[in-house]
């Protein structure tokens, strides 16, 4: 009985550890296999839903015994944000009628307290600088795992379960052709490049810290994964952060040997090299200067992203492929020609002629370019009909791909300016950490802000923080460092 009651104490003690032990693993690793289904949406409630609602009902119930520790100071600024995003739902449907349907409004506000919550469970369960490390470790690990399996999914066939639409959500296991973008045991190859460029600054600091190997290796296949997923603006975020960190510390041997790497890797990588390509391209188009319609002369294939309606005419006008843009011309006047036949519709075949105007432009890929004429442009529009408060969750539909517009059209100026009130304090309690530790905490201290620097790009092209694998991992850790930051003023629990 007493061993019994010894190992039922441990166990009350450290129960937060365990459940934020077994969420570092569980959270990346598990598929997003659907559960619930939730109509007029394609979003579905999963077991990680439900597991996140037991670990916030023990973290309450000990936090009432008063066995865990509770950072009020960031508390309030939560509070406020969440307040704000009920505030915006409450008048996106009941005011504004932006809303249509009810309860998609309410979950989409309360999936930011299930997201976010976990910053406090994180935080509480962090008592020495021991645990600290020990965490760090476990997701180093994490990482080398999830980074195994989406290189098993490049060359050994391993399977995905994606989320990237409607059909995909219902939990179908998928086998890549070769040119897809792995994304390993995430939804899509956004959000595993998301949880890579995050975690990579944070694994490169552990290996200047401990010295050892295996930190690097752990880094190489997360940037073998990182390249596979071909996600640019990933891309662009791991060399804005990942060289700065390590020029930061004059780690220039280092820093020669991962660019090396990184070239290597890109240039044996087609699928990212191609898209990088283009990204933007010269091209010579057709343009209806009656309708504005847009007429793109190019080969529609798997292997190749295409480019979109966007374009930018350029000043020099001179012909560019010129044969071929007329041979596409013929070719889409004989396409109008049998589809007005279909419908029983007249055309005017002089008339659409002379309305083609050949154009050289610079345009834009059908990623970019979708964003700039659709997701943006509603984000705007729907900021621009409610300024302060937005119009609510859900209002301007799953995705922005871009998590600076969702905030303004979602929640209006309020929301995103306490969202972002959040961020700073969470970096300005770091930074000023920094200032007062040693080389070595110094290091691993940088790491974390690097690789926030880091997911602020990525927000800008991408709904980062609503992409609940990427969310979950960013609150833990960010807790488990303000956490730790705490314990230099109890320097018994720091020194243990």
């Amino acid at each position: 009985m007493q061993k019994l009651g010894k190992l039922l104490k441990w166990i009350d003690d450290n129960l937060l550890k365990i459940l934020i032990s077994f969420s570092i693993f569980f959270i990346p690793l598990y598929p997003k296999l659907p559960l619930i289904d939730i109509e007029y949406t394609y979003i579905y409630i999963r077991f990680e839903d439900f597991f996140i609602a037991l670990v916030y009902f023990i973290f309450l119930v000990q936090l009432l015994r008063k066995k865990v520790s509770f950072p009020w100071r960031f508390f309030l600024l939560f509070l406020f944000f969440w307040l704000s995003v009920f505030v915006s739902f409450y008048l996106g449907h009941f005011v504004l009628k932006t809303i249509p349907v009810n309860y998609i409004g309410l979950l989409h506000s309360l999936r930011r307290i299930e997201y976010m919550g976990i910053f406090f469970v994180a935080y509480a369960s962090v008592k020495t600088k021991k645990d600290f490390l020990y965490y760090l470790k476990l997701f180093i690990f994490v990482v080398f795992l999830v980074s195994v399996y989406g290189i098993g999914q490049k060359f050994f066939g391993w399977p995905a379960v994606q989320t990237m639409n409607p059909e995909y959500a219902r939990g179908y296991l998928l086998f890549l052709t070769p040119e897809a973008r792995i994304s390993s045991t995430f939804s899509g190859h956004y959000d595993l490049a998301s949880y890579l460029i995050f975690l990579m600054p944070i694994v490169l600091s552990l290996f200047l810290f401990f010295r050892h190997l295996r930190y690097f290796l752990a880094f190489v296949f997360a940037l073998s994964s990182l390249i596979l997923t071909a996600s640019r603006i990933s891309y662009i975020g791991y060399f804005m952060t990942v060289f700065p960190f390590l020029f930061f510390h004059k780690k220039w041997r280092l820093a020669f040997i991962i660019f090396i790497l990184t070239i290597i890797l890109t240039l044996a990588n087609n699928n990212l090299t191609s898209r990088l390509k283009r990204t933007f391209q010269v091209k010579r188009i057709l343009v209806d200067q009656k309708t504005g319609a847009v007429y793109i002369p190019q080969k529609i294939t798997t292997k190749e992203l295409p480019a979109g309606s966007f374009y930018i005419p350029l000043k020099d006008q001179k012909n560019l492929n010129t044969k071929d843009l007329e041979e596409y011309k013929k070719n889409l006047i004989i396409q109008k020609q049998i589809e007005a036949t279909k419908t029983g519709q007249l055309i005017n075949i002089a008339s659409l002629e002379a309305n083609l105007k050949p154009v050289n432009t610079i345009v834009s890929d059908i990623s970019f370019a979708t964003r700039l004429q659709v997701e943006w442009p509603r984000a705007i529009n729907a900021f621009k009909k409610s300024p302060l408060f937005g119009t609510g969750p859900s209002s301007i539909t799953e995705a922005t791909d871009n998590d600076y517009l969702r905030w303004l059209g979602e929640t209006g100026l309020l929301g995103t300016i306490l969202f972002l009130a959040i961020i700073l304090k969470i970096a300005y309690e770091i930074f000023k950490k920094v200032l007062t530790s040693n080389f070595e905490e110094k290091i691993i201290l940088k790491g974390f802000l690097f690789g926030l620097t880091a997911l602020m790009i990525n927000a800008s092209y991408i709904d980062v923080f609503e992409a609940s694998k990427v969310a979950y991992t960013f609150w833990m850790i960010t807790g488990i460092f303000i956490s730790f930051i705490g314990l230099h003023r109890n320097k018994k629990a720091y020194e243990k």
